[in-house]
């Protein structure tokens, strides 16, 4: 199992951070992610836990369940399936206040289910994929929330 953790400072609110980041269809400002829905809305928030997200990025299709939604610290999610097959343990955003901005943390813990070779094709392949995938999309979301309105 790959663990995968991508860090970025947003320049925005951690309210505005959460949502933004929450919300997957925003996910298709980055170029590897073709489409992002919502097939079935959580249990208290349209995605908090028990929602369930359809991805399509360039590299595969993922259906991710929300596990715990702690708005605006925490959300976590787990890939019940996904094509090309892969295993997943853990999804995980962390939202911290800090000066200037946001702090998020972006963890998931993964790998390709091959044998012999899997957990090379999980590092040299999947690795830089995916964590280039979520720097895409913490910078979508800085350039979208940093050119909002007016902060006080």
């Amino acid at each position: 199992m790959e663990t995968m953790i991508v860090e970025r400072v947003v320049n925005a609110p951690i309210d505005d951070v959460f949502a933004w980041l929450t919300t997957t269809t925003n996910y298709t400002s980055s170029p590897l992610v073709v489409r992002c829905r919502l097939t079935r809305s959580g249990e208290t928030a349209a995605y908090g836990v028990g929602a369930v997200r359809s991805h399509l990025w360039l590299i595969g299709w993922f259906r991710e369940r929300i596990t715990h939604y702690d708005p605006p610290y925490a959300t976590e999610y787990v890939v019940e399936r996904s094509l090309p097959p892969a295993r997943h343990e853990l999804g995980r955003m962390t939202f911290t206040e800090v000066e200037g901005g946001t702090h998020v943390r972006w963890t998931t813990r993964a790998e390709i289910p091959v044998p012999l070779v899997g957990p090379f094709l999980t590092r040299r392949l999947a690795r830089p994929i995916i964590t280039r995938t979520f720097r895409n999309i913490l910078d979508a979301a800085d350039g979208a929330l940093a050119s909002g309105p007016a902060r006080k």
